[in-house]
């Protein structure tokens, strides 16, 4: 485990990685910028209790006054859903958050990186970050994928956010080796939509499976994780031209505004979740769930074989 002076776990995560229990990763971004209150709170306390049904143990991360916490408490993640100075953090992020010792909310990317180094193999999130539109001009693309082409450890999510650009984002995942896999379906999933035109490049049908590619990336010693994407089931899906349009008026209401970088994409989701009328805050809530039932299973059975 890393320096007890700048990591701090839970005693039910500790005890979980001791005795080689599953324990599943959950980023803290999602709670103090992808949802609004009351509903970032119920949904991380839902998520967690989901995650310990299944039979893991939920390791929510975040940094607190410089501190990083593997497993958060009710009171922090409460703390985190109410207040609006907590940072959004990746991985170029954490080491500054430490030293000035602020709160700080990680990322996919951030979580990916702490979760790693805290020997946590699975990690639920809603949908990944990646290429966004424009990036041919803009070079924005999402530290998300960096980390997981870096890092061994499997992300469970319901596919790319869909502001993205779902091809270049496909393309950059190829390139660097992270391998897509779709859970029953051939078809990529895209954060509020149950599947797009583009194909996944591997199916299964039972966490064991992909539990066993897990193993064999490792016993391979290859560099990297991979990407399980898992659809947002179909009564909770949202057409998707609906989507589309909504995603256009907020790019083109962002740019009158200069928003990018990090606030992009909290900014995109907000006002998508307007327009929309609240159908897409529905959505991001069930994927989420969702993925936690999947990401607690995954993980389960790669505890068996590893």
């Amino acid at each position: 485990m890393m320096n007890k002076l700048s990591f701090e776990y839970s005693k039910e995560v500790e005890k979980a990685i001791k005795e080689k229990r599953p324990v599943v990763a959950l980023e803290t971004t999602i709670i103090s910028h992808g949802m609004p209150f009351p509903e970032n709170l119920n949904t991380a306390t839902n998520v967690e209790s989901i995650i310990r049904e299944e039979g893991a143990v939920p390791a929510t991360i975040g940094i607190i006054n410089g501190l990083v916490k593997i497993g958060m408490s009710k009171r922090e993640i409460e703390m985190f859903s109410k207040a609006d100075d907590v940072v959004k953090v990746s991985r170029r992020d954490i080491p500054i958050v430490m030293a000035n010792k602020s709160n700080g909310a990680t990322t996919v990317a951030g979580t990916i990186l702490l979760a790693k180094l805290a020997n946590i193999d699975v990690m639920a999130t809603g949908g990944i970050g990646g290429v966004h539109r424009e990036a041919q001009n803009t070079f924005d693309i999402s530290a998300d994928l960096q980390e997981l082409s870096n890092t061994e450890i499997t992300v469970v999510c319901a596919g790319p956010k869909s502001i993205l650009d779902i091809s270049l984002t496909l393309e950059y995942l190829e390139t660097m080796g992270i391998p897509v896999i779709g859970y029953n379906t051939d078809k990529l999933p895209t954060f509020y939509c149950h599947e797009s035109r583009f194909d996944v490049d591997f199916k299964y049908t039972k966490p064991s499976e992909i539990a066993q590619v897990m193993l064999n990336q490792r016993n391979l010693s290859l560099k990297g994780g991979m990407l399980v994407c898992n659809p947002i089931p179909y009564k909770y899906s949202i057409d998707s031209s609906l989507i589309e349009n909504s995603i256009n008026s907020s790019i083109k209401t962002a740019k009158e505004k200069n928003i990018k970088g990090k606030d992009l994409t909290p900014f995109l989701l907000e006002k998508i979740t307007s327009i929309t009328k609240g159908k897409t805050l529905k959505s991001n809530i069930e994927l989420m769930i969702n993925n936690a039932r999947l990401s607690s299973k995954i993980a389960i059975e790669f505890n068996k074989i590893r």
